[in-house]
């Protein structure tokens, strides 16, 4: 008696609110949505495109008081970029998951303070952050971005 309650109660759980069954990512997917810094200055949308995925910023700090539409890529070393927009910017891009490791590799990231990009590796801990790695050549040169899901 107690398991059938207990197996009526996770069924009514997956379909509440839905006249279909919940929709489970699958574990590639499940790197996409709204990702906000650790340090809550920032905020990107990790998107898939084709096979690869990439992230662009949707929200960051902003300190100086100008409209974030005034922000724009002055650091960047190809003068012809230096007007695009920093809202909207894509700054993670070309990872491929990789099923054996249950992580996404071989990507770029792109340091906008700076005007670099750096390889790129991401991964889902235990906790459900989404750790970003930028990093030159050999990852354990490297600096590590942590990311809450929104």
């Amino acid at each position: 008696m107690c398991i059938k309650f207990l197996f009526i109660v996770f069924s009514l759980s997956l379909f509440a609110g839905s006249n279909q069954p919940a929709k489970i990512a699958a574990p590639s997917e499940q790197i996409c949505g709204k990702w906000e810094s650790a340090e809550k200055n920032l905020i990107v949308q990790v998107y898939r495109e084709d096979s690869k995925f990439k992230a662009k910023i949707v929200w960051f700090v902003n300190t100086d008081g100008k409209s974030f539409d005034n922000w724009t890529d002055v650091n960047n070393p190809d003068e012809s970029l230096r007007s695009r927009k920093i809202l909207g910017m894509s700054v993670l891009n070309d990872l491929c998951y990789k099923s054996c490791s249950n992580s996404w590799e071989d990507g770029t990231i792109y340091d906008a303070q700076h005007g670099r990009d750096w390889n790129a590796s991401a991964y889902i801990d235990k906790k459900g952050l989404l750790n970003v790695k930028g990093y030159w050549h050999f990852k354990f040169i490297g600096k590590t971005m942590t990311f809450n899901r929104m």
